[in-house]
């Protein structure tokens, strides 16, 4: 596809379900070719979706980021089993071990500074727990108590090693990781703009919204209206029926970056006061978690189709109230009536003083 675009070609990428189920015919690569001119020059075909040039290599940047990240936190959580096995609980103490508290004291124990006596005699009383608790900053310093018995274990040489081997790749992909978001920043620059209006999203963050950029473009001409992107997305709910029964069905296959990044910002969403997130909670009590997050990420590619077709529309939440504005309070004492006397009660309703 580069070889043929590098030449001033348009190129056209096609599902292949559109055509292999269309009538039988010798199959060869020559006769393929002829096959698909025909089909396209009858309007058989629809072109795939295709970012331009400069959103393909910003979308490499935003993946490859994605993973340093995911490898950044194998390493800290092999790390954490490190400590476990040495029965050093200080993850049970501290949020983050690999803050500037906990790194200093993992940096402090790699270098030496631990007990050369028998746990018996140290029995949680030792002088080493109390000279690594010390280390502990801020808030922490209230906690040292807790932070020395959590520090008393049998961390030794050969956990130091591996220790330092961990920490040193930690390091090293976060520094990856620092190398390309400044080449994200430098690409995403001309789509400011369009960054700053997905970032008023609530649970969609600046990285966030460079990474819906980033797989979806900012052309929604490609998307003649907000279910179209939702159904590339495979957002979409499928209703599958037959002999007027409703059989289970999946949304499908789509792009799983795309989905990584609206599942994230949905979970962002549940504990909000915002419209997204009563409309997970309720969908939740009603159909579950996994039905809730695709009906609240259709939601919420909806509203980014809109930001991102018209440059002067802003995200305005409509807010949780949004729903109980909506119900008519006499259908709804009718409802509650009418189950209660289904239960067998004799309803009477006096208006609250």
């Amino acid at each position: 596809m580069y070889l043929l675009e590098a030449r001033g070609l348009v190129v056209w990428l096609v599902n292949a379900r559109d055509v292999k189920h269309l009538p039988g015919r010798p199959k060869t690569d020559k006769l393929d070719a002829v096959w698909l001119a025909k089909l396209n020059e009858r309007g058989m075909l629809r072109p795939s979706f295709v970012p331009p040039a400069e959103i393909r290599q910003l979308r490499d940047y935003t993946r490859l980021r994605a993973a340093l990240t995911q490898e950044r936190s194998r390493h800290k959580q092999r790390l954490e089993k490190l400590l476990e096995d040495a029965r050093i609980k200080l993850s049970s103490v501290i949020s983050d071990v690999f803050g500037v508290s906990g790194r200093a004291m993992l940096e402090a124990m790699i270098a030496g500074q631990r007990s050369p006596r028998t746990l018996a005699a140290d029995a949680g009383r030792g002088r080493w727990p109390r000279t690594l608790a010390e280390l502990a900053k801020g808030s922490m310093r209230g906690k040292i108590e807790v932070i020395v018995e959590a520090l008393t274990g049998h961390f030794e040489d050969h956990h130091a090693f591996l220790a330092r081997r961990m920490l040193d790749r930690v390091d090293a992909v976060a520094a990856d990781i620092a190398t390309v978001e400044q080449r994200i920043e430098t690409m995403i620059a001309p789509f400011a703009d369009q960054v700053a209006r997905l970032d008023e999203i609530t649970g969609v963050g600046v990285a966030t919204a460079r990474e819906l950029i980033a797989e979806i473009g900012v052309d929604m001409t490609r998307f003649p209206a907000p279910a179209h992107l939702v159904s590339w997305a495979k957002f979409a709910p499928i209703d599958k029926k037959s002999a007027g029964r409703s059989k289970t069905a999946t949304t499908g296959k789509g792009n799983p970056w795309l989905g990584g990044a609206i599942g994230e910002s949905v979970a962002a969403t549940t504990r909000t006061r915002t419209f997204l997130g009563e409309r997970y909670r309720r969908i939740t009590r009603r159909r579950g978690k996994q039905r809730a997050i695709v009906a609240t990420g259709n939601s919420l590619l909806t509203i980014i189709w809109h930001l991102l077709s018209d440059p002067d529309t802003r995200y305005h939440d409509l807010r949780s109230g949004f729903y109980d504005q909506r119900i008519n309070p006499e259908r709804q004492k009718r409802t509650h009536i009418r189950r209660l006397e289904a239960l067998g009660y004799k309803v009477t309703l006096e208006p609250a003083a």
